[in-house]
């Protein structure tokens, strides 16, 4: 077997990771119409969620039904095998499923995710440049909701799609919200 030693590893590299608390722009988002949340962040009245900043997503258009994210991985994402984890494209499709559900909810609703579906059709790798990733709602129900997503490269070639199921539910009100404005 052959085995390379730290020295031989190449130089390491970093990146830094910056956020916001999400507590007090979740509050404030979360009063709000889906679509008035989502376009504050595109227009950058509000910050993105933690794991937009994290895994280096851009929400770049938000209309009723239908968001776009742009996503541009670096090699900090990669998995043994030299290609981009399939973990981050999900995550990808799974934000861009749910974000296009929330643009057509009235403030004092909610979804979660119950299950997605992903086809990854293509190898992403640091070659394949910016990705851009589409979600649109199918079917919007008053408990359960269907949406899709497609994921494509800087090329305009389909890497992964999504079929999502969403649950759709009141938001609490209150002292007992999810997301408490009194974080210390």
């Amino acid at each position: 077997m052959t085995s390379l030693t730290d020295t031989d590893w190449g130089p390491q590299e970093s990146r830094t990771v910056s956020w916001h608390d999400p507590a007090k722009p979740a509050a404030l988002g979360l009063s709000l119409p889906g679509i008035d949340y989502l376009r504050a962040m595109v227009a950058g009245d509000m910050p993105p969620p933690p794991i937009a900043q994290l895994l280096q997503f851009d929400l770049v258009e938000a209309d009723p039904g239908r968001v776009v994210f742009t996503c541009t991985p670096d090699a900090s994402a990669y998995n043994p095998i030299g290609a981009v984890h399939g973990g981050l494209v999900c995550t990808l499709l799974d934000s861009v499923a749910g974000c296009a559900l929330h643009s057509t909810l009235p403030s004092g609703r909610g979804y979660t995710s119950i299950e997605i579906k992903v086809s990854y059709l293509k190898a992403v790798r640091l070659q394949s440049g910016p990705l851009t990733a589409v979600g649109t709602v199918v079917k919007a129900g008053s408990r359960v909701a269907f949406t899709e997503g497609v994921v494509t490269d800087a090329s305009g070639a389909t890497v992964a799609t999504a079929t999502s199921t969403l649950l759709v539910f009141d938001l609490p009100s209150g002292p007992g919200r999810p997301f408490p404005t009194d974080r210390k």
